[in-house]
């Protein structure tokens, strides 16, 4: 028996030669089985859950379409010309715009804000790295919902005073518990999205060709001091050659005429988004700071860069590479966290979801609609996010 085990296991091991193992000891097969098995236990759970769903509904005689758009909204939206006849279809583009909004531009000031405080906390200063690291610590520690209400009812409507004692700082801006006027142009918006759009992609090119001429003569290429210069210059002479002008705000009776208005729950809502984003997105900086290799800094201290030049050429462009996918996680907590403003009667999504069901539309296609909506916002943000970490990302060879 030894010998004829001996041989089996020469002949086993000869090239050519393989012994077939059974499909119920085949590792690969087994892992396929599992896989499949899994599938059809998640299937079998989601079949169910839909077909109690749709016994409940029609029993309950439910309407679970989309047909409740076409119905008068039977509500308006404050700062806004919606008229309560139009249909809820349009309530939920007003939603979707207000969503927008705050979250554009509380993405924006949350990454300069959590940059500056960032590089705060890294600073040689004991003073300012100790404040910045003390607006770190308590902020990211308080629960959105409680700073949200604070910043609305203790800031903007106690701390602010009432219309007929606003705030005109330098007559140029209102400020009340009744919203903040700002200047704002009278003119064609989509004209001047267009110019800034140019300017932008002239300052670039300009900036382009400066660090080129750098690069061959060796001369300072000040990139950023040419590049601002022209975009500032040509949105002036575009501003006056297309007529556009500045509207002033001021108080008038019981609200506020000319300019733009924010409505006290925007204004609290990007606020308290922007603080307790921020706190966050300085810990990633300080972190993503602290990973760039010590040699870098060295080096640039090496060729005489000031402060300002070390973290802007060569600090900040290698910690945003290792920044960005945490950014984007940051920013997509911002868009979902802009629902809370449905607590305060900010008119988001969900605030226009809730009002269009408690007149009578069906609740589950209403927040289906949503949810769907809320995906789609995601979706892009992270589309936008993954392509610049893909460019930013270093290339090996």
């Amino acid at each position: 028996m030894d010998a004829l085990g001996r041989e089996l296991a020469v002949t086993s091991s000869l090239p050519g030669v393989s012994r077939k193992v059974p499909i119920w000891r085949d590792i690969r097969a087994l892992r396929w089985a599992f896989q499949i098995l899994i599938l059809v236990f998640v299937g079998a759970i989601v079949y169910w859950l839909y077909n109690n769903y749709q016994v409940n509904v029609s029993r309950s005689n439910i309407p679970t379409n989309l047909k409740f758009l076409d119905n008068p909204a039977s509500f308006t939206i404050p700062g806004n010309d919606f008229d309560q006849s139009q249909p809820v279809r349009v309530a939920f583009v007003e939603g979707f715009l207000n969503t927008l909004r705050v979250a554009f531009v509380g993405i924006l000031m949350a990454t300069v804000l959590g940059t500056l405080i960032g590089i705060a906390r890294l600073a040689k200063n004991f003073l300012v790295r100790t404040l910045a690291a003390a607006y770190v610590e308590i902020v990211r520690n308080l629960p959105l919902l409680v700073l949200l209400t604070f910043m609305n009812l203790a800031v903007v409507l106690q701390t602010f005073p009432r219309i007929e004692d606003a705030w005109t700082p330098f007559d140029v801006m209102v400020i009340s518990n009744r919203g903040i006027a700002v200047p704002w142009f009278l003119g064609s918006g989509l004209n001047l999205a267009a110019v800034i759009a140019l300017a932008f992609v002239l300052a670039m090119l300009v900036r382009f060709m400066r660090i080129r001429a750098s690069d061959k003569t060796g001369k300072p290429s000040r990139d950023m001091l040419f590049a601002s210069i022209t975009f500032v210059v040509f949105i002036a002479i575009a501003w006056v050659a297309l007529g556009y002008s500045l509207e002033l705000p001021f108080v008038e009776g019981r609200g506020t005429t000319g300019g733009l208005r924010l409505d006290p729950s925007f204004f609290a809502l990007l606020v308290a988004l922007v603080i307790y984003t921020s706190s966050h997105i300085a810990e990633i900086v300080r972190g993503s700071i602290l990973a760039v290799p010590k040699g870098q800094g060295e080096a640039a201290d090496a060729l005489a860069l000031n402060g300002y030049q070390k973290m802007r050429i060569v600090i900040l462009p290698q910690a945003f590479r290792v920044a960005m996918p945490a950014l984007g996680n940051q920013y997509l907590n911002l868009i979902k966290n802009s629902s809370l403003g449905a607590t305060i009667s900010y008119f988001e999504l969900t605030q226009i979801a809730q009002i269009t069901v408690g007149n009578g539309s069906p609740a589950v296609p209403a927040f289906t609609l949503t949810l769907l909506v809320y995906l789609a916002i995601s979706l892009v943000t992270s589309l936008v996010v993954n392509f610049f970490n893909r460019r930013l990302a270093l290339v090996e060879r």
